[in-house]
């Protein structure tokens, strides 16, 4: 889902990260105007799992993955506005540190994942969240979040003049929706099981020593430290869609970094390098999503 630099047109681009910054602003300053210091270890844990679940790919159809991008989890948890802003936490240290998604193109990737997908993930639970169709508007948010997401990044890299024949994008789209759909069970989930350890988890979290918090860290850890073992190895969406119109080749990297590909060249290769990268990722989210919500 993440849009690497070299895959859109200068004009694209640079109009996404015109569009974005403003954006980012708003939801900025709508966050810190409505945020409990209550709800600041959820901030920071939340960023932490999304960021670790991110990382899991799972197999959406013969030869592509999917993973979760978790735009309507943070919503359903946060809020909108908070949503938006420990997304774009996320998608900022994944290109700065990771070199996952562009630097150029971060702000298409903060619009389509942080601004467009959080809001059109909100929308459902927003108008059904509070009464006996509340699951359904939670399923219905996520898979709505990946699709909203994903649709922007088609449309950008078609005006950006990326050749996509009819059967190509008809595959593609279909790839998505599967994501979509795996999207919206896994958000349902996780609400729920949060809100069965903590019931009123989205109205008054607790404190970092809460149950929902201790189970987030915990699993947010397992799934950093063992996203080898358990991540489809196959090119998500994007990536079989770039090898696909052959766009693939045109990728750049504008920076390089130790965590490069979320591997720590330090600790060798395999699982301790990514279980490494991994971890290290999770106590950068935490902390920057920390700082968001301790700033006035």
């Amino acid at each position: 889902m993440h849009i690497p630099d070299g895959f859109l047109s200068t004009p694209v681009w640079a109009a996404m990260d015109v569009a974005a910054a403003p954006a980012v602003g708003y939801v900025a300053r709508k966050a810190q105007q409505g945020f409990d210091d209550a709800k600041v270890p959820l901030l920071g844990v939340m960023g932490a799992f999304v960021f670790a679940a991110q990382m899991i790919n799972f197999p959406v159809g013969v030869g592509t993955s999917g993973h979760l991008v978790g735009g309507a989890l943070l919503a359903c948890t946060l809020g909108p506005a908070a949503a938006s802003v420990v997304m774009c936490a996320i998608l900022a240290i994944q290109a700065l540190v990771f070199q996952d998604g562009g630097i150029l193109a971060l702000g298409a990737n903060v619009f389509n994942m942080a601004i467009a997908g959080v809001l059109a993930g909100y929308l459902p639970y927003y108008l059904w969240g509070r009464g006996p169709r509340r699951r359904a508007a939670i399923f219905a948010g996520g898979t709505l979040s990946l699709l909203t997401s994903a649709i922007l990044a088609l449309a950008e890299l078609l005006i950006s003049g990326v050749r996509m024949p009819a059967p190509v994008l008809g595959v593609s789209l279909a790839l998505f929706v599967v994501s979509a759909l795996v999207e919206g069970a896994i958000t349902v989930a996780v609400v729920i099981a949060l809100e069965r350890i903590q019931p009123n988890l989205t109205r008054a979290p607790g404190t970092g020593r809460s149950p929902a918090f201790a189970a987030l860290a915990l699993v947010a850890v397992l799934l950093a430290a063992g996203s080898v073992v358990f991540a489809s190895t196959a090119p998500d969406g994007i990536e079989r869609l770039a090898m696909q119109t052959g766009i693939a080749s045109h990728a750049r990297t504008l920076i390089s970094t130790p965590l490069k590909d979320y591997q720590a060249a330090w600790l060798g290769s395999g699982w301790p390098a990514q279980a490494g990268a991994g971890l290290a990722g999770l106590g950068l989210v935490y902390g920057a999503c920390l700082m968001i919500g301790r700033k006035r």
